[in-house]
């Protein structure tokens, strides 16, 4: 192996941030490649100021190069002027702790978090050396793998990537580099690629797609089904029951160059039962597995000291609903030398924030807050199971402001199912009234509301719905910004509707949609999340090429029997709850969060043996549902499986 660093140093001082490149961070590993070691090499296909902080890629550094088989290193895409010269110049794609070749590595991993980073990924692989469809590679070429949250619909990269890991990846990167070991000891040879990708297809956790069949009638989908006797009909996530075993990264990067979440990130919980329709991330990972508070603290106390961080981040899908919440605020900011400490809560349910919370934050640096309430209407949120009242937003509200906060932001969603126009202004009504009572405290007070289009993604309720149009969600921008236009308390912020469309042909894409992103691809289309690059008319175009209905795939409704291109892929959740749960949307029915209720056999915890892991038994107060909720059914599962205290161990 040999470094590329003394070619790639020439060209850093003609392009931006040239930091980007040479690593060196705090809490960067070294390294050593030997024959008997798996090298992994960890990639994120956006720029290292976005993908430095992803916490899921600096765990899987952390455990892979603490194994005695294994090595890792990092990558991240590199911006467009660099690109153009290691074009020029021949360079590859590179690591930034060793600045080693991509090829040098046995596997290159893809973390995955947004679909409109699918064309980077194509990129990277080219830019590596290697052939960007897998059926071209031979058996030398690194394996390509992707994970992350959008692999639970990986169809539309299914014909460029060798292997998919579903789930948590703590436990599988292990499996996955003790066959890599094996192929690697019996010398690679020629032909055995698609060998060690059956045997890999074996490991629970990982799909390969080129070892499944797709079979259409016109545009629908007849079958999938795999290619040999071997290979599972249907692949199940991973899950690690305890978080506690868990405790990644120990180290934290600390970049030598301003990064986005630039700060000590602790993850205090994984996954979430508060059961929102439209929220990808909180039905895939479940069930709740919280970290042990004792844990939580001594890495914010180890942490703070190691990296001298100001500001502490507890991250999960809603932080407050953290058992443990108040007495970690409290330690935290109570801690010797951590008086000037901000804690950072970035995932906050309205209903679950009080005034307590409020007073341990504002003892620190105050930063801007941001509540979620994703609908203008109690209807609506009723839909969407987000069942949070005004009162609840206003009591939320209410507690930051007279705590001194003076900037609140909300964050709502536009072209949810059933919406209407009452709806849509239901989001400046909510943010008006907000900013009264931030004005009431303190007359510089404001609130800024930010807007997303609604985008259905696979294994949730809405996987079913038909999407709005760009026009239409255009239009629904456009009344909100004729209500809001004259308050100046009022910021409005939104995401194009274009770049949703785009969003939405990917995220229920089948392989087909594969031919578009590389037609976008080889036209120069990278690093489409970012408004300079995004080319709408290109995809547009591709689609158009590629033979492909945009109107089919985006914003039809789908049917309760028609075959879904993940189906052969499973999240843990049985389908026939989540069709319920769309029905029960569309009669603005909603479903009590089951911590608290007898299981609803969402097939979360009954499949994996796993139950949720919390710390009370007993409900947060607040948060009243009011009508329309639907009650839980009787247990479908062993008593022995039902909702517990975390003070006991998780089964297994």
């Amino acid at each position: 192996m040999e470094s590329v660093w003394t070619r790639l140093e020439s060209l850093l001082p003609h392009v931006q941030k040239p930091a980007r490149y040479i690593g060196c961070e705090d809490g960067s590993q070294h390294p050593v490649h030997g024959s008997g070691k798996v090298s992994w090499l960890l990639t994120y296909p956006d720029t290292y100021e976005v993908g430095l902080p992803n916490q899921g890629l600096q765990i899987l550094y952390e455990i892979l190069n603490e194994r005695p088989d294994a090595v890792a290193e990092r990558s991240y895409a590199p911006w467009s002027d660099l690109e153009a010269l290691m074009r020029s110049e021949g360079l590859p794609l590179f690591s930034v702790d060793n600045h080693l070749a991509a090829t040098d590595f046995d596997l290159i991993a893809f973390n995955l978090s947004a679909e409109l980073v699918y064309t980077n990924v194509l990129n990277c692989v080219d830019l590596a050396g290697i052939a960007v469809r897998s059926a071209n590679r031979n058996d030398s070429d690194p394996l390509i793998a992707i994970g992350g949250h959008c692999t639970f619909n990986p169809e539309p990269l299914a014909d460029f990537v060798d292997l998919v890991v579903l789930g948590d990846g703590e436990e599988v990167v292990g499996e996955i580099t003790e066959v890599v070991a094996e192929w690697k000891r019996n010398g690679k040879g020629p032909g055995t690629r698609e060998g060690v990708l059956r045997t890999l297809a074996s490991v629970p956790g990982v799909y390969v797609p080129s070892l499944y069949e797709v079979s259409y009638d016109g545009p629908a989908i007849v079958e999938v089904s795999p290619k040999y006797s071997d290979v599972p009909e249907r692949v199940e996530k991973r899950t690690i029951a305890d978080l506690g075993d868990w405790p990644y990264p120990k180290s934290q990067l600390v970049p030598l160059t301003e990064v986005v979440h630039d700060r000590l990130n602790v993850e205090v919980f994984r996954g979430c039962t508060r059961g929102c329709r439209f929220c990808q991330a909180g039905m895939i990972t479940r069930p709740v597995r919280e970290r042990p508070a004792e844990q939580v603290k001594s890495m914010i106390t180890n942490g703070l000291r190691r990296t001298g961080y100001d500001e502490v981040s507890l991250t999960s899908l809603s932080t407050a609903d953290f058992s443990g919440i108040d007495q970690v605020i409290r330690d935290t900011v109570s801690e010797p030398g951590c008086d000037q400490v901000s804690v950072a809560l970035p995932s906050l349910r309205v209903d679950a924030f009080t005034v307590g919370i409020a007073a341990q934050i504002q003892r620190a640096r105050r930063t801007g807050l941001t509540f979620a309430p994703e609908a203008g209407s109690w209807r609506l949120r009723q839909v969407i199971n987000k069942l949070i009242s005004e009162d609840d937003l206003f009591e939320a509200v209410e507690s930051a402001y007279s705590q001194g906060w003076r900037r609140v932001k909300l964050y709502f969603l536009t072209g949810l199912p059933t919406e209407t126009d009452p709806d849509t202004l239901g989001i400046a009504d909510l943010a008006q009234r907000c900013a009264e009572i931030g004005r009431a405290h303190n007359r510089s007070a404001s609130v800024t509301v930010s807007v997303g289009g609604f985008v259905p993604k696979s294994n949730t309720p809405f996987q079913w719905f038909g999407q709005n149009t760009s026009a239409e969600l255009g239009r629904k921008i456009g009344m909100l910004r004729d209500a809001t236009r004259r308050n100046r308390a009022v910021q409005l912020k939104w995401h194009d509707p274009k770049a949703t469309l785009i969003e939405g042909i990917a995220s229920r894409g089948d392989r087909r949609i594969g031919a578009a992103i590389e037609y976008v691809w080889r036209h120069g289309g990278v690093f489409q999340e970012w408004s300079e690059h995004f080319n709408h008319d290109l995809w547009l175009e591709a689609m158009a090429a590629c033979g492909l209905d945009i109107d089919w795939y985006v914003h039809r409704h789908r049917t309760e029997q028609e075959i879904l291109p993940w189906d052969h892929l499973s999240a843990g959740l049985h389908k026939d709850f989540l069709w319920q749960d769309w029905r029960d949307a569309l009669d603005q029915v909603g479903l009590e969060d089951c911590r608290w209720t007898p299981c609803y056999d969402c097939g979360a915890c009954t499949g994996y043996g796993i139950e949720h892991v919390v710390a009370s038994a007993t409900p947060p107060a607040g948060g009243s549902q009011g009508t329309g909720v639907r009650q839980a059914p009787e247990p479908l599962i062993p008593a022995t499986l039902q909702v517990r205290a975390a003070a006991a161990v998780p089964s297994t």
